[in-house]
């Protein structure tokens, strides 16, 4: 496991209270360029050294033609008093409803978004599908919010997280203007949806070898769950799903639209492997001296450190045709295509024809269900990891777009093959 350093706005105590980590799906251990500040991966929730959760308190009603003096100087100050967090829901032009929040002594709240103004403590960009080669991938235009999301802990134990849509702003403000969907409860409280919304979904039977995919569901401002909109963006709320809470789970997805989160325990964490862990394992296949079977020439694993920046390709690099899992050093023969060389080749042990690519081993120890040998490929990209958690992530869609959804690699983000997520990688061992 990646030893935890000092978050920008909540460093450890001596003796700290982890809540869970948040880690992003597409990097293998770090950034392409490196993590830098609230910029990472991965993100540590410790409980802080003072409480700064908040709860909802004061409701102000705004009716601009008849409002008095007093109701604007009221809700003025609500909105823009720099100690008062407010969410403002603006109904139409003439009225608008102003919730107060008030300090909350026994929560602990975390800001996810693409902002990098101090509001948030873990700065989230686009995730671009397989962009882990060199330089990070410039988004011309993001789906993410600025202010996409944030989380909720119990400062006490069972110190319970909670994910709720929206952020708020240097200001201490949410904006909820005219066009985002909002609506009254029948309690009489406020709610909303962000544009592009906050998806969770929780697996089912928790973050283990047995766990199965749940169902996607859309969190509220206020943190009620629905189900999905017919769209990402429209205007339309799903329906309430009354038996399902925005508590999450180790293993729970969060997506922001353009970004997906895995929510880990700080128990759950205990039981994934360590970085130790992950080395031994890439030591105990390289030991055995496996052995390209027709050049005879033996393979080995590069490094952690080279596996998580995808570098240069080693000479002793491992390669794999994916339709069979048969593993080879590089050739340069069994293309099908002279037109496109790099499509598709024939395994010369089997005769199959499929992709053909190098191997690396995933180094994001938060993405593994247990703590078996790296035995299986995904298709098509070529990231290891043991064959519990290869099968668990390609049964699992991801949200990509405004409706669709598919499998990916959670080591570099490629959408998996449909009708094979994974191979069972076969070695041949030394001859001698």
């Amino acid at each position: 496991m990646f030893s935890p350093s000092p978050e920008e706005h909540c460093a450890p105590s001596k003796d700290p209270v982890k809540y869970g980590e948040l880690v992003v799906l597409g990097y293998n251990g770090s950034l392409p360029n490196g993590d830098r500040g609230r910029r990472k991966s991965r993100f540590a929730l410790y409980r802080r050294t003072k409480a700064n959760g908040v709860k909802p308190s004061t409701v102000h009603i705004l009716n601009t033609p008849q409002a008095s003096k007093a109701d604007h100087l009221l809700c003025f100050q609500a909105v823009n008093c720099k100690g008062q967090h407010s969410i403002s829901y603006t109904l139409s032009r003439n009225q608008t409803v102003v919730v107060e929040y008030s300090h909350d002594k026994d929560t602990d709240m975390f800001q996810i978004g693409r902002s990098t103004e101090s509001p948030i403590d873990f700065v989230v960009t686009d995730t671009v599908s397989g962009s882990q080669e060199g330089e990070e991938t410039p988004i011309t235009q993001s789906t993410i919010s600025r202010f996409a999301c944030r989380v909720v802990c119990e400062r006490n134990p069972p110190f319970t997280a909670r994910i709720y849509a929206a952020g708020f702003d240097s200001s201490k403000n949410i904006f909820l203007g005219e066009k985002a969907a909002k609506w009254k409860n029948p309690d009489g409280h406020m709610d909303g949806l962000t544009t592009n919304g906050v998806l969770v979904m929780h697996p089912r039977g928790g973050f283990t070898e047995e766990s199965k995919p749940g169902v996607w569901r859309e969190i509220s401002v206020c943190g009620d769950v629905y189900t999905l909109r017919e769209t990402r963006s429209a205007q339309t709320r799903g329906k309430l799903v009354e038996n399902e809470s925005n508590v999450l789970q180790d293993g729970s997805l969060v997506d922001l639209c353009g970004a997906t989160l895995l929510w880990r325990t700080a128990d759950g964490l205990f039981h994934t492997p360590t970085q130790k862990h992950l080395e031994a394992l890439r030591q105990e296949i390289n030991a055995a001296r496996p052995q390209c079977p027709v050049g005879l020439n033996t393979l080995a694993f590069p490094s952690m450190q080279r596996s998580r920046a995808l570098s240069s390709l080693e000479d002793k690099q491992p390669w794999v045709y994916l339709a069979c899992g048969h593993v080879h050093g590089y050739h340069n023969w069994g293309h099908r295509s002279e037109q496109e060389p790099n499509a598709l080749r024939e395994c010369p042990m089997c005769r199959a024809v499929g992709p053909y690519v190098p191997l690396w081993l995933g180094c994001e120890p938060a993405f593994y269900v247990d703590v078996g040998a790296p035995t299986h490929a995904f298709v098509p990209c070529g990231h290891v990891c043991s064959e519990k958690s290869a099968k668990y992530w390609a049964e699992i869609p991801l949200p990509h777009g405004t409706h669709a959804f598919h499998a990916a690699c959670p080591f570099c983000a490629t959408q998996l093959n449909l009708t094979q997520g994974c191979s069972k990688l076969i070695f041949q061992g030394p001859v001698d």
